[in-house]
């Protein structure tokens, strides 16, 4: 496969919002089955496009670029095609090789389910740092373009029925910033079972603990709500609106690079518990 093949690739999984991994030949010395710069692309479901040239040593690089896209660092792998490893595939070439391996990491995409006003502010900013935009309430006042002018997507719907219909990314972003606690609860029951790479809940500590027990009393299992972040956001000492989407937006780039676990019961850094925040009660409104 031409390596033009894998350029495309590599530029549709971006324009798609989908990560994946390149693999790219850096050295090649001796006998060796493909030469310096073939390329194979590496998605997270298993897909490839592209070659470094077979065997073992490719299914080798092939698992290290599928944990470069969970770990985002770049690894150089070295392979002797003369080793154990090329004799398992009958590629006696008698070479040595190098491989680069790069993550490729989209912008991703950020599902604000709830247009009131922490939503506005935050889209606001998390568009300037790269998120793209998807925007979810039932009212069109709210959920318009001529608010959210930077949205890929503004849907105007019943937000439970269509977060239960919708596939979200597993790489994606959610925050649930409705208007009410009935409204919340309903999202997060949509929400909570789906695979995403953050999903935060906006409310106090007290709201937070009703909605969870609301769900666990309806059989929600107990893991999904951990990898809830919620009370959402960074403890800034957030209070308006504008200031509770700075502390929001602060803890989603702290999940993007790896700072802050994308589960919320995880961390890089041992101080993330002091980093979490308890809004006060009022910030319960100021979604609407």
């Amino acid at each position: 496969m031409r390596n033009e093949d894998v350029f495309e690739a590599v530029a549709a999984a971006l324009q798609r919002g989908e990560p994946a991994a390149l693999v790219t030949i850096i050295r090649a010395q001796g006998s060796t089955p493909q030469r310096v710069g073939a390329k194979m692309l590496v998605f997270p479901d298993g897909r490839t496009v592209g070659t470094i040239g077979g065997g073992c040593y490719e299914n080798e690089a092939f698992w290290k670029a599928k944990a470069a896209i969970e770990t985002r660092e770049p690894v150089i792998a070295k392979y002797e095609l003369a080793d154990d490893i090329a004799e398992d595939s009958g590629l006696i070439c008698g070479g040595q090789m190098e491989v680069y391996i790069e993550p490729l990491e989209p912008a991703p995409a950020l599902y604000l389910v709830g247009a009131g006003h922490v939503a506005y502010h935050l889209a606001q900013a998390a568009q300037t740092v790269g998120f793209r935009l998807h925007v979810i309430d039932d009212r069109e006042k709210f959920a318009n373009a001529e608010r959210f002018p930077e949205a890929e997507e503004i849907v105007v719907d019943a937000i439970p029925e269509w977060l239960t219909r919708a596939e979200l990314p597993p790489h994606a972003f959610a925050v649930i910033l409705t208007r009410g606690h009935r409204h919340d609860l309903d999202a997060l029951r949509a929400l909570a079972p789906k695979q995403l790479r953050y999903l935060g809940l906006i409310g106090s500590r007290a709201k937070v603990a009703r909605i969870y027990e609301a769900l666990e009393a309806e059989g929600i299992p107990a893991e999904q709500l951990r990898r809830v972040h919620a009370p959402v956001g960074l403890n800034l000492g957030a209070v308006t609106p504008q200031e509770i989407a700075v502390s929001i937006l602060a803890e989603l780039i702290a999940v993007k690079y790896g700072k802050i676990g994308a589960d919320a019961t995880t961390s890089d850094s041992q101080d993330a518990g002091s980093l979490r925040w308890t809004p006060r009660d009022a910030a319960e409104t100021t979604s609407v």
